[in-house]
């Protein structure tokens, strides 16, 4: 047996089922969950269409890299969002979501043999904090060390890189970014773009930038979040060197179910990561790839999903502020809440807990998103709620929340 599986953590709702097991929710309300980012609106009609006229491609074994058409959608894709030319030869590959490759890719480029140097120390893989537990897991089964960068509320919930001491940042090999991030919504800014390239310059590890939440966002259109590839470019890093980008059509196109995306950037880490790739069986279903280049050449179907949520949030946030430490987001379908200090002393588990058991509303408590780092764990005191729902169960939601707060206030 793999000793490295003994060192992953319980998945934060396996935590959250473990917490809950004891609470009774509330009869008189129907159950809604707002702890899960499953993506519930409608799956676009031509996803549908391209896979029932390709069908066929069932009977063929598909290329790990990919067809070119998907690759030239997936590149086309790429220069109209981010303004940039990829090859699409050499700088995309098509991954069966982000999610796994998002883990592969720390089995590609951390270095096993460290256990063979004399004196040698693990590898470091850094990870924002709170975080998606793929990162951990991935960097754990990869036989590497964590460290983490807490998110600071003063600055947007940005993670505070300069929290990693340079011992640190020597041993690194992989950092994994999200941004827009999960669960905070935040977008990283140019200039923490130009810190974190010139650290990889620097050490010469890579960055793994996790943008799966990139096509939903609350200002103009024309006001889309800054990507990886675009901070990139603008800082003359045209070859997009130490830098993969991982996409996906779950949230931007509803097809969680798909399981489809891709990784693009720097072609010195895609070539091995496409022959990592070719010896664990990835290659993504023909018949999906079909519909994945019908998606992704289409944008009319994205812009009504982003009005959508544009809508929910507008409506939801102003009723959760009355109550809640909660702001609208840059971008992604979370709301990041605090909890104020009179409501279970801003205790994220206690909150989450009774709000289940009175009103039938499950969230997510931040503390099981998070590590402890730097003395603290950044997911305290805080909840995460997914709007991923229709329009009237959100709000139902909401009310909900802000009744049982209400209910919670000290009396005068």
């Amino acid at each position: 047996m793999n000793p490295l599986l003994a060192r992953l953590h319980p998945y934060p709702f396996e935590r959250w089922a473990v917490l809950a097991r004891d609470v009774v929710p509330s009869s008189a309300h129907r159950a809604i969950s707002l702890g899960i980012g499953e993506p519930r609106h409608p799956t676009p009609e031509l996803v549908k269409d391209a896979i029932r006229e390709r069908l066929a491609g069932l009977a063929s074994y598909p290329a790990t890299r990919g067809d070119a058409d998907l690759r030239e959608a997936m590149a086309g894709w790429a220069n109209a969002r981010y303004g940039v030319a990829l090859d699409p030869a050499t700088q995309v590959l098509p991954v069966n979501g982000s999610r796994e490759a998002l883990f592969a890719i720390a089995q590609t480029v951390i270095d096993p043999t460290w256990r063979g140097r004399p004196g040698a120390q693990p590898p470091v893989v850094v990870c924002p904090n709170p975080f998606y537990q793929i990162y951990e897991g991935a960097a754990l089964l990869a036989g590497a060390d964590t460290a983490f960068a807490n998110s600071d509320p003063a600055r947007n919930f940005a993670p505070d890189w300069g929290s990693i001491d340079e011992a640190t940042w020597a041993r690194t090999q992989l950092v994994y970014v999200c941004s827009p991030g999960n669960p905070t919504g935040a977008v990283m800014p140019l200039e923490e773009w130009r810190l974190l390239f010139e650290l990889s310059d620097r050490h010469g590890f890579a960055i793994a930038s996790d943008e799966c939440y990139s096509e939903i966002w609350f200002g103009a259109e024309d006001a889309a979040p800054l990507g990886a590839l675009t901070a990139a470019r603008r800082l003359g890093r045209d070859d997009f060197r130490n830098l993969l980008v991982f996409t996906s059509l779950s949230k931007r196109s509803n097809v969680p179910g798909l399981r489809s995306g891709f990784v693009a950037g720097d072609a010195r880490l895609v070539k091995p990561f496409l022959l990592y790739r070719t010896y664990h069986g990835s290659a993504m279903n023909p018949v999906v790839q079909a519909a994945s280049a019908a998606a992704w050449r289409d944008e009319a179907h994205v812009r009504a999903n982003r009005e959508a949520y544009r809508a929910k949030f507008a409506q939801v946030t102003p009723l959760l502020e009355r109550v809640l430490d909660v702001r609208l987001p840059d971008a992604g379908f979370y709301l990041w809440a605090g909890i104020p200090p009179h409501l279970h002393g801003g205790d994220d588990v206690a909150f989450a807990l009774g709000l289940l058991a009175q009103y039938n509303v499950t969230v997510l408590p931040g503390s099981l998103l998070a590590r402890e780092a730097n003395a603290a764990n950044p997911g305290a005191g805080r909840i995460r709620l997914a709007l991923v729902a229709g329009l009237d169960e959100c709000l139902e939601a909401a009310r909900r929340i802000v009744d049982y707060c209400q209910q919670l206030q000290p009396s005068r």
